[in-house]
């Protein structure tokens, strides 16, 4: 019975370990709901923190560096092209823009963790610029470049 007992005490102490990570997660969800440095200052993106989860076209050093997106539509064709292609980007969401910024959000898969996803279309360049970072972390095995490269591919295919 004694067996038993310790079993039994063992999986609820597991479970509310576990209920208790989660709630951490969850409420410490709350402070991801907005990052600050988002936008563009001066015509130019945000520059990355120095941890190794963050890609811009801007000002960036080699670590965090990334070509802009050229296009060679007019600059609202190229927007509104841009847009239809994050619509299709898993568990992204555009949540601001205007006529020369977007700016969405990306959440991994299990952890749900976010990244901030920036384009700049800035004035007589048919280029955009781009910024993707995690909001938390220091590494993010490379999640931000690869997405940015899968749009750069998806827009190459539209012939923008």
């Amino acid at each position: 019975m004694s067996r038993l007992l310790k079993e039994f005490a063992q999986r609820l102490l597991c479970s509310i370990a576990l209920v208790i990570f989660l709630s951490l997660t969850i409420l410490s969800g709350a402070s991801w709901a907005y990052a600050s440095g988002l936008g563009v200052t001066d015509g130019h993106l945000s520059s990355c923190p120095a941890s190794n989860n963050c890609v811009v076209s801007q000002n960036a050093d080699s670590k965090h560096a990334i070509d802009a997106i050229a296009y060679h539509v007019d600059r609202n064709t190229a927007r509104e092209t841009l847009l239809k292609v994050l619509s299709v980007v898993p568990r992204t969401e555009v949540v601001e823009q205007t006529d020369n910024y977007i700016h969405a959000l990306s959440k991994s898969r299990i952890f749900k963790f976010v990244d901030d996803v920036e384009f700049y279309f800035p004035p007589n360049e048919s280029v955009i610029h781009l910024r993707s970072a995690s909001r938390v972390g220091e590494s993010d095995l490379g999640v931000n470049r690869r997405r940015i490269e899968q749009i750069r591919l998806a827009l190459l295919d539209l012939n923008i």
